[in-house]
């Protein structure tokens, strides 16, 4: 299995979103795995500022030479942040996915929903266990 960055001090989803909580807001972006596996991004479509988004639900697309993939909320609340560097530079998630190429922020409706997203010794075994 390549070698994959999986920061301890964040949350995860399935989906291969990363989330990390501060006080009542989350930050969200892709992980280093998914990151590699779609290879060069070249497009990052992210919703407005003021946005109401659900946990599980497609927020925004990204795009790379390889494919065109949705991004998935990992948890509920309004969109107050959004990383707008990323429409003229979505290279930034291939280089730096936990810190330029982060995406956005939501204030969190129920910080129950960021507690039940998987820790990165889980994520670890369920990327290890889907590249079998």
């Amino acid at each position: 299995m390549a070698d994959y960055d999986i920061p301890e001090d964040r949350r995860y989803s399935t989906e291969d979103e990363w989330a990390r909580l501060e006080e009542d807001r989350v930050s969200v972006g892709v992980t280093d795995y998914a990151q590699q596996q779609l290879g060069d991004i070249v497009f990052v479509e992210l919703p407005a500022v003021g946005t109401t988004v659900e946990r599980g639900e497609p927020f925004g697309v990204i795009e790379s030479v390889k494919a065109v993939s949705d991004l998935y909320a990992p948890v509920s609340g309004q969109v107050v942040e959004v990383n707008t560097d990323l429409a003229e530079h979505p290279e930034h998630v291939n280089e730096d996915c936990y810190g330029d190429g982060w995406m956005l922020t939501i204030e969190v409706e129920d910080s129950t929903e960021y507690d039940s997203l998987l820790e990165a010794s889980a994520y670890r075994r369920h990327v290890a266990e889907r590249k079998g």
